[in-house]
């Protein structure tokens, strides 16, 4: 159920989103216009006769004109939010009728609207879904075009109409042999076509005095004439209303409905039963679409805010924190040369333990080693004594979990400060000695190391090589400065033996102890640093599946540590200031951040499918070459080859992605109260530090006798 959730969020977002794109999209709109053609096969009366075409009896085409002293105003490509309310208004000041000629994704965006219009007894008229030029479609995009608006219409008002318009008309005399077998479909499809015979021209914006001219028949003539509610700025139409209405009442003209003027029934039918709730779902799912999209986007601005700010933050203070540590004279006090003990938590890690210890026997500072074999039914414990490595413990326990091993590798230590590392990691030679340097500082309680992938040649292991450079050590330089570090990593971290014993050792409370025991020595007061030449080589995990264990149980267990140290936000002293500082930033960039920074993607592929295609693209490249920048920055920093930056784009395409939806799956873990167990990752043991024999031999890793 768990997987199944994120999945079904997934979908159920897709799905807005398209259906958004559906109802707004200029990529959808097919804006041609076909020229005008010959007119041989449209029949003589229907070229010289009224502007209303009723064709439904194939065999007796009626074009049929409107009664004198009878105006019918016409409305089209609406509703629109801001101009049609005020030509509503208009009309209802002045006691008129009119017609409205919606398009279907109008219609479906304000449904309020629709009914407003029908409740104060206006007519609706279709003018398609998307206002494309009917003579290019087939008939089956036709019955599209009709059946979609008429579903937006029944949703928005409750009902049906017979009256229809084409996109691109003008007076039924300009019918020609293109439009005309168009007309003639419509109507057999049980629609009156209304055409004008009286063009306004507001949409060129001509002035108002210009509208109403335009607007004004001959004489007493009736007419139809054709106006907009939408499209643009219709202001002048608005102001033109306000005058015309009243001049043409003086002159004794009625403002009807256009059945009313031609003494037919009303076009509006009823919907009831399936149809009308299949409306009503289409135009709520539309308007969860429109909502949904309006918070994303306020989301998208939010990760935008997010992103650069912590770009910005990790460039300035990274630099700063470089030219701290290598500025010439530069200490944490007196050097730390007595010797440390090393503990190495250990559950079924054959593979890696051998590669592991050979590392530390070659430390040049002073350590003992004791291995925490957690339960191992591997013969883990076995492979070490059969090492025969001097100053080499193991100490052996029931199956725990690893902060119960670490805890009692803390008991067996005899030094007064201690490094743990991971069975599946590797040291440089100095690596200890340089992530010992920093307690010269008697305020610093805690050290991080700099964490490197040694499997990195696999696309999986170039995009987590990218990750931890950039994403986890530029950001503990940050941190560092801010005093505010989130995490010293499992793989290689340092502790003042007395910090541990003050704020009671390693907690089994979360699945990231190393988050938590961390947050726990900022409340107690202690400073924790970031050491960057104390470099130690891990194995990333080598699949999806295994990256997906991982990654789920990281994230899982910083909201676990987030939410244990949640009364920091309200006490004082060292624990408030890290509550105030470290917890909302660790929120922000490690959890609230990588959630909504699939939107960048999303919403690249919404504009590659609906456009603006080109401002999609160069915005979307732009963020990328902002993260190109901080990722070349950080390698250069931690003098990296930039080789491995060829991966960055299909980085961000693919790999971001998965952690949102690792993401995502702990946020849903968390809300429903649910239990993440200590997963277990498979090791190859193909890992050694630069500068240190290749791993082990396939004859180095038979089973002890």
């Amino acid at each position: 159920m768990r997987h199944l959730l994120p999945v079904l969020f997934l979908v159920a977002l897709f799905a807005m989103l398209m259906l958004r794109g559906y109802v707004h999209s200029e990529v959808l709109a097919d804006h041609r216009v076909r020229p005008p053609a010959p007119t041989g096969q449209v029949p003589a009366e229907i070229l010289a006769g009224g502007p209303v075409i009723d064709v439904r009896d194939q065999a007796a085409p009626k074009a049929l004109s409107i009664p004198d002293h009878q105006l019918v105003l016409t409305f089209d490509d609406g509703p629109d939010p801001l101009w049609t309310p005020k030509v509503l208004d208009a009309l209802k000041r002045y006691k008129a009728h009119g017609v409205f000629f919606v398009t279907g994704a109008m219609a479906s965006r304000h449904p309020d609207l629709v009914e407003r219009m029908v409740r104060e007894g206006h007519e609706i008229g279709l003018h398609t879904f998307n206002h494309p030029d009917l003579s290019f479609r087939s008939t089956s995009r036709i019955d599209w075009e009709l059946s979609s608006s008429q579903l937006a219409i029944a949703g928005a008002a409750g009902i049906r109409t017979s009256l229809f318009r084409p996109p691109y008309s003008s007076f039924s005399g300009a019918l020609d042999n293109r439009t005309w077998p168009v007309t003639q479909y419509i109507g057999s499809r049980g629609y009156i076509t209304a055409f004008n015979n009286t063009d306004s021209e507001d949409w060129k914006r001509p002035g108002v005095d210009a509208i109403i001219k335009r607007a004004t028949p001959t004489g007493t003539e009736g007419s139809i004439v054709l106006m907009h509610d939408s499209g643009g700025d219709r202001s002048q139409t608005v102001a033109a209303l306000e005058r015309f209405l009243p001049q043409m009442k003086a002159r004794g003209y009625r403002f009807a409905n256009l059945t009313e003027a031609l003494g037919a029934p009303s076009a509006h039918t009823p919907v009831t039963g399936s149809e009308l709730w299949q409306g009503r779902a289409f135009v709520a799912a539309v308007s969860v679409s429109e909502h949904t999209t309006d918070v994303l986007v306020v989301a998208l601005a939010a990760i935008g805010v997010l992103v650069f700010a912590r770009f910005g933050l990790m460039l300035l203070l990274s630099f700063a924190h470089a030219r701290k540590v290598r500025r010439p004279g530069f200490s944490w006090g007196p050097p730390i040369t007595e010797p440390v003990s090393v503990l190495v938590p250990a559950y079924n890690e054959r593979e890696c333990i051998a590669n592991t210890v050979r590392s530390l026997m070659a430390s040049d500072h002073p350590i003992e080693v004791i291995v925490i074999d957690d339960g191992s039914t591997d013969g883990t414990a076995d492979l070490v004594d059969a090492l025969g490595q001097p100053g080499v413990r193991v100490v052996r326990q029931p199956n725990s979990g690893k902060p119960a091993a670490l805890n009692n590798g803390i008991r067996h230590a005899r030094h007064e400060i201690v490094v743990m590392m991971d069975g599946d990691t590797v040291f440089e030679p100095s690596t200890v000695r340089e992530l010992v340097q920093p307690f010269g500082d008697m305020r610093v309680g805690a050290v991080a190391g700099n964490a490197k992938v040694g499997n990195r040649d696999s696309l999986i292991g170039a995009w987590q090589h990218i990750e931890y450079v950039m994403g986890f050590n530029l950001d503990r330089r940050m941190y560092d400065l801010l005093r505010c570090m989130p995490t010293i990593p499992g793989a290689v971290g340092a502790f003042r033996r007395q910090a541990l014993e003050r704020v009671g050792g390693m907690s089994e409370d979360t699945l990231a102890e190393d988050t938590d025991i961390t947050m726990a020595m900022h409340r107690d007061g202690w400073r924790v640093v970031y050491a960057e030449r104390a470099r130690a080589w891990t194995e990333a995990p080598e699949s999806v599946q295994q990256l997906w264990s991982q990654r789920y149980r990281w994230s899982y267990g910083t909201m676990q540590a987030i939410w244990k140290h949640r009364r920091a936000l309200v006490e004082r002293g060292p624990s408030g200031r890290f509550g105030r500082v470290g917890l909302p930033l660790v929120s922000l960039f490690m959890v609230l951040a990588p959630l909504l920074a699939p939107l960048i993607d999303v919403f690249l592929l919404y504009g590659l499918v609906f456009g603006p295609t080109e401002k999609t693209i160069a915005a979307w490249l732009g963020v990328l070459a902002i993260q190109a920048v901080c990722a070349a920055y950080a390698f250069r920093l931690d003098r990296e080859r930039m080789v491995h930056l060829i991966s960055l784009p299909l980085q961000q395409i693919l790999y971001r992605q998965l952690m949102y939806v690792v993401l995502l799956q702990s946020w849903i873990t968390a809300l429903t109260g649910g239990r993440l167990r200590w997963q277990k990752l498979r090791r190859t043991g193909t890992v050694a530090a630069p500068g240190l024999p290749s791993p082990r031999s396939a004859e180095d890793r038979r089973p002890v006798a």
